[in-house]
C-alpha cells in the first residue's frame, strides 16, 4: 500500500466514515471520523489518510513524525545512490602535434576514470573539410589511446564542418555471474591445494 508523501492528518480529514488500518497493518473496519479520532488518542497515534480516492476512504494508525523522518531519511538515500553521468569535451584538430594528442588522451583518460562520457570533437578549418579522411584517422588513434578505459559508443561521424565521437567508460564493475564464477573458482583452487597438503 503506497503512502503519499504529504499525507492528511487528524483534523485535516472531514470525512465522515472511514476505513481504519491499525498500527500494525490490521483492519479495524469502518467507523466514523470521531471513534477513529478518539481510538488513535487513545493508542497514542496520528490518524493518517493513505487512500484518499477510496470509499469510504482509508486511514492508518502511524506515528506521523517518524513516518516524515523516515521519507526524508529514504529521499536522502536514494538522492545519494544517484550518479549523474556528465558528458565532457575535448577538442582535436586535423593537424594536431603528437605531445597534444597525448595531453587531451590523458584528460579524457580522467573523466572517464570518473565516470563521465567523452565527446571528441574536431572543427575543420577552410579546405580541411576535403580531408575528412585525416580526422578520421585522429579520431580512431585518440580512441586507441583510450582503449583502456574506454569504449566507442558513437564512432566518428561528420557533422556540418565537425566530426564527433562519443566514448564511455569501461563497465567497471564485474556482472554478478562473473563475481560469483570467479569465487567459485577460487574456492575450488583452495579446496586442492589444502588436498595435496
Amino acid at each position: 500500500m503506497a503512502i503519499a508523501t504529504e499525507l492528511m492528518i487528524n483534523e485535516e480529514i472531514r470525512d465522515r466514515e472511514v476505513r481504519v488500518i491499525d498500527e500494525n497493518g490490521d483492519q479495524l473496519g469502518i467507523m466514523s471520523i470521531q471513534q477513529a479520532l478518539s481510538l488513535a488518542e487513545e493508542r497514542g497515534y496520528d490518524l493518517a489518510k493513505i487512500q484518499p480516492s477510496a470509499k469510504p476512504p482509508v486511514c492508518k494508525l502511524l506515528d506521523y513524525d517518524k513516518y516524515r523522518y523516515e521519507q526524508a531519511k529514504r529521499e536522502r538515500e536514494n538522492r545519494k545512490n544517484q550518479r549523474v553521468v556528465e558528458t565532457k569535451e575535448v577538442q582535436l584538430s586535423a593537424t594536431i602535434e603528437e605531445n597534444d594528442v597525448n595531453t587531451k588522451a590523458k584528460t579524457a583518460m580522467r573523466f572517464l576514470e570518473g565516470g563521465d562520457k567523452v565527446k571528441v570533437s574536431i572543427r575543420f578549418r577552410g579546405r580541411q573539410i576535403t580531408h575528412s579522411e585525416i580526422g578520421k584517422k585522429v579520431m580512431d588513434d585518440f580512441a586507441e589511446r583510450c582503449k583502456d578505459v574506454s569504449m566507442v559508443e558513437r564512432r566518428p561521424v561528420l557533422d556540418g564542418r565537425n566530426m564527433v565521437m562519443i566514448l564511455a567508460p569501461k563497465a567497471a564493475k564485474a556482472s554478478f555471474a562473473e563475481r560469483k564464477a570467479k569465487k567459485e573458482a577460487e574456492s575450488r583452487e583452495k579446496v586442492s591445494s589444502e588436498t595435496k597438503e
